[in-house]
């Protein structure tokens, strides 16, 4: 008993450390610094078997492979300019308008999201909303959020589009197109929610027009401290965008072939690294930087903490709480308990906890989990480590994010989302089957 009672409590004690560390990052050190004595303290407390280490190691360890070759992938498309291309086309199709500005947002998030991970819109696209917005003399407030919010929303297209879906679908049993079809009509549902409501909800700041065309000439202080780019429109990287189409392409017939799709990013990563590299635009240093080790480290460690949380209690309770089934109640309830784990948690520990759990019940479970897992972090900063890292990216640009706004905004677009995806996913696996 009272073993058990220890395991339990250094499995829960660990957690916490992991979680707060990575939320308030002291002395700005990765997330990993903590993580992984954290998991080598569950491990020699005995609260995991070495046996479940092996199993977390051997079941992740495809999963941060292919989170490896996307994060290279991203970081190299913004090196060809395809980040500084997407915002002039931005500034060009928006005009004077700050409406079509949240457009152009929303179309560019959405895409860049589902394709190159939620990780490049935060990291690389909401630098460019900031320079856009400062060069057209607009409010940026709506357009930023729309930024983050969709990091999460339209993640859920694609297994590439989130860590969290390339957990959910290495588990789900599903093809790379059939987690696709799927999901089109969650994430068409739920974006559409997130715009409707940011509408309404920035109306004012979206109502006014931007500077004329006389002031868009002039250098703005807000555009130069964002690096915003210059007005002539950039050369359209083709190279990188044929590099990004074939290998969306590649992950489809990998998938058919029955080989994962990581070789496929691989392979997407290789080519324009090896460009890179040849033109002496990136070195060896650089590239290993750009799959971010110490993250993958981070990845590694948490599913071994989370891991003997669940054996030490959290996965009888979750269990117990889960519903079972994929009619429409049952696919509402894993959704909204998902996204309940997540604001409690962090949404990648809640991933990790409840797909074990909603596997047997079939793909339609373990979708629904995920819906939940990715709207839900929309609620609270730390839902997500893409939204704090997002409000990090807000700090260096000057603007402050409000906890009373984002909460606000929050309530009115997740449970609407929540319930508009699931019905999608609910009418989906009628037509299409599980």
């Amino acid at each position: 008993m009272i073993e058990t009672m220890f395991a339990e409590s250094v499995s829960v004690a660990a957690l916490a450390v992991v979680l707060v560390c990575a939320v308030v990052r002291p002395f700005r050190l990765p997330e990993a610094v903590f993580a992984v004595p954290a998991a080598a303290a569950v491990v020699a407390a005995g609260a995991v078997p070495l046996a479940h280490v092996r199993e977390e190691a051997a079941r992740l360890g495809p999963v941060v492979g292919f989170l490896a070759a996307v994060l290279v992938l991203a970081k190299l498309c913004d090196d060809e300019g395809l980040f500084h291309a997407c915002g002039t086309w931005m500034a060009r199709w928006a005009g004077r308008h700050p409406g079509r500005l949240l457009g152009a947002v929303f179309a560019l998030a959405s895409v860049i999201t589902a394709a190159l991970s939620l990780d490049a819109t935060v990291v690389l696209l909401t630098p460019v909303v900031f320079a856009t917005a400062g060069r057209m003399r607009v409010v940026p407030t709506p357009h930023l959020y729309a930024a983050a919010h969709l990091s999460n929303t339209a993640s859920l297209l694609l297994p590439v589009s989130n860590l969290t879906n390339l957990l959910a679908f290495s588990a789900s049993g599903l093809s790379f197109t059939r987690f696709a079809l799927l999901m089109t009509g969650p994430w068409l549902a739920a974006i559409a929610v997130e715009y409707a409501v940011l509408r309404r909800f920035f109306a004012a700041e979206l109502a006014g027009p931007a500077a004329s065309a006389a002031e868009l000439a002039a250098p703005a202080a807000s555009a130069a401290d964002t690096g915003a780019a210059e007005p002539e429109a950039p050369e359209l990287p083709l190279f990188a965008l044929v590099t990004v189409a074939c290998t969306l392409a590649g992950f489809a017939v990998a998938s058919a072939a029955d080989t994962d799709p990581a070789w496929a990013a691989a392979a997407g990563a290789a080519v324009l690294a090896g460009r890179a590299l040849v033109r002496g635009r990136l070195s060896p240093r650089g590239l290993v930087r750009a799959a971010s080790p110490a993250f993958l480290a981070f990845v590694l460690a948490l599913g071994i903490v989370v891991r003997a949380v669940l054996d030490n209690g959290l996965g009888d309770v979750l269990g117990h709480a889960l519903p079972d089934g994929t009619g429409l109640l049952p696919l509402l309830g894993a959704a909204a308990l998902a996204a309940l784990l997540a604001n409690l948690i962090n949404n990648l520990p809640a991933v990790l906890a409840l797909v074990p759990l909603a596997a047997p019940a079939g793909p339609g479970a373990v979708l629904a989990v995920l819906i939940g897992v990715n709207i839900g972090p929309n609620l609270t900063y730390a839902g997500s480590l893409a939204t704090l890292l997002w409000r990090r990216v807000a700090r260096r640009h000057g603007h402050e994010i409000r906890l009373r706004e984002y909460t606000a905004l929050g309530l009115l677009t997740v449970p609407a989302a929540l319930l508009a995806a699931t019905l999608a996913l609910w009418a989906g696996l009628a037509v299409l089957g599980p």
